[in-house]
Order: structure tokens, then sequence, then C-alpha cells
């Protein structure tokens, strides 16, 4: 559904089916909090207009259609970047806003919610609110991280942070297992602005856990212009199999290992390379074969992690399945204003698995319990396919969203987790 008549049937108000809509940004999230079977996707690409940007205090208005490639190129020459960047540059405002993403610095600038100035919601009651922490502030929390659940962001106005310049000063510090990686971690934490970990996870016997921490900064002289976006190589078709098999995947970390880590000097990285590796290769996903790709990011407590993390690993390996891109780095201390934020403090592990049917999604129940056994969460906006137990493991607080639930909206994903668990905060509030 175009967002123009999604737009005009809810300020009809009351017209609205219950569980009819949800918005639907650019399509990068891994699991079906972006989808909506019962219903229709209201397709927010064309509200995609930067509205206003203060090029003093870095407060850009836009619609929520936007991207965040269009927020840069519109920002860098004034000498602003988004304060959280996620892996992708291709995420809708809108989409950044509802599940609340994170980047590589999370540990100082927490996640994107915690940017957001205001937006506009409106609803199925007919009506558009503004919202910020003190103007209708529980529906703003709701909203932020609230997966689209809350209504229809309409626009939204965020502050960017001051940088030198789009580059970034990268530095690469091989570390041998997981022990060196926490040893090194909250050190790197503090003297960068991006820290994040790459882990060899086929890697065994005395070289298990190795991998590469990857550390940066903007560098003080470099390019203050966006330039084109577009990927400059791309998968062309569908493979009738996963190509990303074991082998391949061995020759590559080693590949991968031995060319990112060679360098033992800082070396100065475009922003792309760093921040959106993925974005390079045009349809990746591709590469997994026809029945694609599951996700599993978790994050662990400070106080378990270091045998959390290791038994996470190990159970990938026991169970023979390799990641293609593995993925660990540290959250901070910085809450987020919103109610279902998935970062806390801890640590955080991304694990790329092709699907391979059962063994599959045997494995990631098993990630599942390691990761709520030792007090931890699993990603809603990364998943496909968790159990109603885990998400209410992961986020006890799920009905104080479910109470402000806009009933025009639901996904997938809340259908299968929450609504499973009898919707117990949509009834309260209708009594």
């Amino acid at each position: 559904m175009p967002a123009g008549e999604a737009v005009a049937l809810l300020k009809r108000a009351g017209v609205a089916a219950p569980g009819s809509l949800l918005a639907y940004g650019n399509g990068r999230s891994y699991g079906d909090t972006c989808q909506n079977p019962a219903g229709s996707l209201v397709d927010m690409r064309g509200m995609n207009r930067i509205l206003s940007f203060d090029a003093a205090s870095g407060v850009l208005e836009a619609e929520a259609g936007v991207l965040l490639s269009d927020i840069i190129a519109h920002a860098a020459p004034h000498g602003f970047f988004p304060a959280v960047a996620p892996g992708t540059q291709f995420v809708t405002l809108g989409g950044a806003i509802a599940n609340d993403v994170h980047g590589k610095n999370h540990h100082r600038r927490g996640t994107f919610g915690c940017h957001v100035v205001s937006f506009t919601l409106l609803r199925s009651d007919g009506r558009s609110y503004k919202c910020s922490a003190s103007e209708n502030p529980r529906l703003f929390a709701a909203t932020i991280g609230g997966m689209g659940l809350t209504g229809l962001i309409l626009s939204a106005s965020v502050r960017l942070m001051p940088v030198p310049s789009l580059n970034v000063i990268e530095q690469v510090t091989r570390f041998r297992d997981l022990a060196e990686y926490f040893d090194l971690a909250e050190a790197a934490d503090g003297a960068n602005e991006y820290a994040v970990a790459w882990i060899d996870q086929l890697a065994g016997g005395s070289a298990t856990g190795r991998g590469l921490l990857l550390t940066g900064n903007h560098a003080e002289h470099g390019a203050r212009a966006a330039g084109a976006s577009g990927a400059r190589l791309g998968v062309p078709f569908q493979p009738p199999v996963n190509v990303l098999n074991r082998p391949f995947l061995k020759v590559f970390n080693a590949a991968y290992r031995w060319g990112k880590g060679r360098a033992a000097d800082p070396r100065r990285a475009p922003y792309r390379s760093f921040f959106f590796p993925l974005d390079g290769v045009r349809n990746w996903n591709r590469l997994y074969g026809p029945k694609g790709l599951f996700q599993h990011q978790s994050v662990i407590p400070e106080e378990t992690a270091r045998q959390a993390i290791p038994n996470l690993l190990a159970a990938a390996q026991d169970a023979g399945q390799g990641s293609f891109l593995t993925v660990l780095k540290r959250f901070g201390a910085q809450r987020s204003p919103g109610l279902l934020s998935f970062p806390r403090p801890g640590y955080t592990l991304t694990l790329d698995f092709p699907n391979r049917g059962p063994a599959t999604l045997a494995l990631l129940d098993r990630l599942d319990a390691i990761t709520v056994a030792a007090g931890g969460a699993v990603n809603p906006y990364k998943d496909a396919r968790m159990g109603a137990a885990t998400f209410e493991a992961s986020f006890p607080d799920w009905r104080r969203l479910e109470v402000l639930r806009d009933p025009a909206f639901v996904s997938g994903f809340w259908t299968r987790t929450a609504l499973a668990l009898g919707g117990w905060g949509r009834q309260q509030a209708a009594e």
C-alpha cells in the first residue's frame, strides 16, 4: 500500500481494521518484524524528503522514508554524520527509529533513539501526535524500538554529531583467543569512537576464538562529500545452492585475517568500507542460496560473557554450522529512551548461518537457550523464528508496548511472540 493511501485511511478514524497495517521501510531487516502476513505493508519509501537542516546544531528533520545514505550525503559537507550508524546505509529513518538500531560506537553514543529529538506519529484514531521526551512521552518511548507497532511515523528530527571528515583512521589488532579480546575490549572502547571485533568462527584447537579487533576514529583531514552510493560489485543471479559452504568459509576467513590483519599501523579508510562493507556487494544475500539465511544476534551481560560467548561459538562448531560473518562488540551503559531497546550493558555476538532446515533451526534454539540462561537477550529485528518464551525472557516488559500498540498495526513477529503469550497488556488497557 502506498504511504499516501495509508495516511488518508488512518486520518479517517476507526476505518483501519485491527492488525491490517504495518510500515515498511527499505526491507533490510533479517526477520519478520517488518512483515505482516495477514494485512498490508505501507511502503514508506515515497516519503523521502529532507525537510530542514540546522548546520549549527546538526538537527535534521526528514520524512520517515528518507535513507540514511541521503542523510549522510546532505549533512557531510557541513561536517556532520549520524551519531549512530548501523551496518547498512540503506535503512530508512523510520526503520532506524522503529528498530532503535545500534552501531560500532554504542559504548559512547548509545542507540539511534538516544539522538531522536522528536517525531510525528499518525495513529488509527485519526490523530497525529508530536512525540518527544516531554510531549507524549509514553508514545515516544514505545515507538523507539517499538518495531512499527505504535502507528505510522511521518517525519522525525534527529541530532547528528559533528565530525572533522567522513574518513576513519582504522587500527587493526590481532587477538589469539577470546580471553585476550575481553582483556582488550574495555580499553579499546575508552580510547576510540568505534570498536568491533571479527571472529574466525571456524578456527579450532589452540586458535579457537582468534580474530581481529577493529577500532576507528574520524580522520582530522579527509573527505566531506559522500559521492555516489551505488554498489561496485553484485551477485547477478541466485545460485541453485548455498556457495558459502565450510571449505569456502575456511579459505575466506584465512584470507580476511591475513589481508586485514597484516597492517600494523593505522590506515585511513573510506567511511563506506568501515561502516557498511556489505553495501558494496549488491544482492550479497543471494550467495546463501535459495533457502536464504538466518542471523542470530544475542547480548550477554558482562558478568556471564566470558563463559557464554565461548559456549555460543562452541555450539555452532559442534553443530557443524559455519557463520559467514561473526561479529563481537561491547555495549556501553548508556540507556535508550525506548521501551524495548535490544542493546544493554554487555557483549553482543552476531552469527550468520545458511538455512539448512531443521538442523539450523535446532542450532538457533540452542543458541537461544544459552543466551537466556546467561541472562541475555535475542535481537527481535534480526530474528525470523524466535519462540514466545525466548522473547518474554529477553524482553520481560513487552506488555508495556502492547498497552500502547495501535490496534491497526501488527507484524508477523508480534503475532508469533507477544500475541501468542496472550496480548495481556492490550486486553488490560481496554478494561
